[in-house]
């Protein structure tokens, strides 16, 4: 039987029906029928967001309820911890910038925010920042760049991780500087920095690219300082303290 309801199942596209039919109880034809197809839509919302997951390339599984709202992280007046979880700045087309020392969490929380938008419907990208500039320089080395910079045109969430690490190229700096006006009012970005905006000169050699980048990138966004230790260093010195 089951056999015989998948092959009807395939036609109109009901990915999970054959396999839970028998797993719900039934009180009454509406009721079967409602549990029977929201089983269907919580099914096919859970391997969407699976996929998403999967394309946006996450370095670590890293969730929303696992990060520790410290009081040295820093947000604006006008934002709380609920308005950042749910979103709204991908739906306002705006930036979050997450600025501070190494260890002190930037990573998980833009981590934590990119899966959360995945399992929210959204189409996200996690970069290195490093990694994307060396993507792009063998684009443009290969003449594919435009082809590159079309794998962004559905994705709402670009996620740029450790800006400032290590300084760029002048051609790595200006393609660069490129897809963030592509993006630029198109789509939201999560970067984080050990660096203030200020010392952005350190990575990008042109002061007018450093300050036109700046600019697009502050223009609609969210800036939230981590201004505590480094989790890493507390962590090493208390377990030698034990």
């Amino acid at each position: 039987m089951t056999d015989e309801i998948r092959e009807m199942c395939k036609p109109l596209r009901l990915a999970y029906v054959a396999e839970v039919y028998d797993q719900i109880p039934f009180e009454s034809p509406e009721q079967y029928l409602k549990e029977l197809f929201e089983e269907e839509v919580r099914l096919r919302e859970e391997a969407k967001a699976e996929r998403l997951i999967k394309k946006a390339r996450f370095l670590s599984s890293k969730n929303i309820e696992d990060f520790h709202w410290d009081p040295s992280i820093l947000l604006p007046d006008h934002l709380t911890h609920e308005d950042l979880a749910s979103l709204n700045f991908i739906r306002n087309i705006e930036n979050v910038v997450l600025s501070g020392s190494p260890g002190t969490g930037k990573t998980h929380l833009a981590t934590a925010l990119g899966r959360l938008a995945c399992q929210s419907g959204f189409e996200v990208r996690f970069f290195r920042v490093s990694e994307l500039v060396e993507g792009l320089e063998k684009a443009w080395r290969e003449d594919k760049l435009q082809s590159f910079r079309n794998r962004f045109a559905k994705v709402d969430l670009i996620i740029l991780d450790e800006m400032g690490y290590i300084p760029f190229s002048k051609e790595g700096a200006e393609l660069l500087f490129q897809c963030v006006t592509d993006w630029y009012e198109q789509k939201s970005l999560i970067i984080t920095s050990n660096l203030e905006f200020s010392q952005w000169n350190r990575i990008f050699s042109d002061p007018r690219l450093t300050a036109a980048l700046v600019d697009r990138i502050i223009h609609h966004a969210h800036l939230i300082s981590f201004t505590g230790q480094s989790y890493r260093v507390t962590h090493a010195l208390s377990t030698k303290k034990t």
